[in-house]
């Protein structure tokens, strides 16, 4: 069974992002990377996918932190379950 957002803490959701951000700047291969992209866009429904890590709106909030935030607060403003409680 596939995973969704509500079956991840938000330090887990973290702990995701800090693997992509990984993959994205070690070599990993790029089948590899694009796994990991395609399940950040399937998991987050967000409509802009991975231009949330490489072309964020804010510098700033181009972190696992940061993107994790930016996915957060878009589900809740689109009524969209959010990360489960600790």
């Amino acid at each position: 069974m596939e995973k969704s957002i509500p079956d991840y803490t938000e330090a887990e959701f973290i702990r995701f992002m800090q693997e992509v951000f990984t993959a994205n700047g070690n070599g990993t291969p790029d089948e590899v990377l694009d796994d990991l992209l395609d399940e950040f866009r399937r998991l987050t429904e967000h409509p802009d996918g991975s231009d949330l890590i490489y072309w964020p709106e804010d510098e700033a909030q181009c972190t696992p932190e940061g993107i994790t935030n930016t996915v957060k607060e878009w589900r809740k403003a689109n009524g969209l379950p959010g990360f489960k409680a600790r």
